[in-house]
């Protein structure tokens, strides 16, 4: 039986990745809707290709590039109203919500109410609103189904396990590009520096996020929601290769681990084709072509984003949408030149600390907490801006 997939986020890494996993698997995948932010000429490419019911694009500038170059039969919609409609037209099975930030929070909650399954790369939803999805899941009995690789490996090994034998889920890290390098450095990081990861190729955002150890960070508080687990049950473990995508360890002290190459195909087939296991085109493991496996503790000193993401889940609220929205707003002034690296996290920590904490907020809190945040958080770089640019300006002296 061919599921019907409707990608929000198709132009992005994730979903270039799941246009793989649909080529790969045509007998088992069909795709009903794609949407875009702006990638107009991409995402009618994509149309052409894949012939779904429906597209959207968030970026209503590129419409008419994109209807240009839809094909006939093919629905076109715009803004955030465009990818709810999405949910209601295309009459998909799931929803796979691989959008960048927090604009995937209301298509996540339209799914849900609408019964489809949920598939989630985007860790901005369960961060910033995970109290309110996992509960509207619950009431809806729909499946939120992760596809980040930490979270699908978990998700694999939980699979027929009692939830009240697991003593930990340890998600792995790459440590980024920087793994190695000393505090005192961080400062002068550039952000080509930081665009080059050693092991995954991804977006912007977060490849930056994974430098700063931000992404763990989300994906914490994200493990918290989709496991029902305390923050203090989540531990996070340098992993370089990147080959071991996540663990969980048992009350008996056993450990199961998943363990395949870094290629997104792997955790969106599953999350896709779950609870079967289908063969495909993908590259099988070698260990021994591997090697070695390494292994060693984060260093929280150099990375404070581990801590402040702790603090923040251990809080929950509104706190984790502070923690999320401040961290945009400083990587997007990082990526400006307007901040130096490790001024991020000193950004969303100030802004965390200025925070008054909403313990059991409303939906329109949480999204009025998120603005509050980006607003503290582009004073913080406007106020810190002008040191930053005296100190440019000394460098080139």
């Amino acid at each position: 039986m061919r599921k019907k997939v409707l990608i929000l986020g198709s132009t992005g890494s994730i979903g270039l990745s799941a246009l793989k996993v649909a080529r790969d698997l045509p007998d088992r995948m069909e795709v009903v809707g794609l949407a875009a932010a702006s990638s107009a000429k991409v995402l009618a490419e994509q149309a052409r290709e894949f012939r779904p019911k429906a597209v959207a694009l968030f970026n209503e500038a590129g419409l008419p590039e994109l209807k240009a170059g839809l094909p006939v039969g093919t629905e076109c919609y715009a803004g955030a109203e465009g990818l709810i409609k999405l949910v209601e037209v295309t009459g998909a099975d799931m929803v796979l919500v691989a959008i960048v930030g927090t604009q995937g929070l209301h298509p996540a909650l339209a799914a849900i109410e609408a019964g489809k399954e949920l598939a989630v790369a985007s860790k901005e939803i369960l961060v910033m609103a995970g109290a309110i999805v996992t509960e509207a899941a619950k009431r809806k009995n729909v499946p939120i189904l992760p596809v980040d690789s930490e979270h699908n490996a978990i998700f694999q090994c939980l699979h027929g396990e009692t939830p009240k034998h697991v003593r930990r889920l340890i998600l792995t890290a790459s440590g980024g590009p920087f793994r190695k390098t000393a505090k005192e450095a961080l400062r002068e990081v550039t952000l080509e520096q930081a665009l080059k990861h050693p092991t995954w190729t991804m977006g912007r955002k977060i490849t930056i996020d994974s430098a700063t150890m931000f992404n763990k960070g989300l994906e914490m508080i994200e493990a918290k929601w989709l496991f029902d687990v305390p923050m203090s049950q989540v531990d996070v473990v340098v992993h370089p290769q990147s080959i071991v995508h996540s663990l969980v360890e048992f009350v008996d002290g056993s450990q199961l681990a998943q363990l395949s190459h870094s290629d997104m195909c792997f955790p969106i087939q599953y999350a896709i084709t779950y609870p079967a296991r289908l063969p495909n085109s993908l590259r099988p493991l070698n260990l021994a072509e591997v090697g070695s496996l390494a292994f060693e503790a984060p260093d929280a000193d150099r990375f404070p984003a581990l801590r402040l993401a702790r603090q923040a889940g251990e809080a929950c609220g509104t706190l984790p949408s502070v923690f999320n929205a401040a961290n945009e707003v400083a990587v997007d002034a990082f990526v400006a030149r307007t901040i130096r690296f490790d001024e991020i996290p000193a950004c969303v920590e100030a802004v965390m600390d200025r925070h008054t904490l909403v313990s059991t907020p409303s939906l329109d809190a949480l999204i009025a907490a998120d603005g509050w945040a980006r607003q503290a958080a582009a004073e913080w770089v406007r106020v810190e801006a002008g040191g930053y640019a005296a100190l440019q300006s000394l460098a080139k002296a």
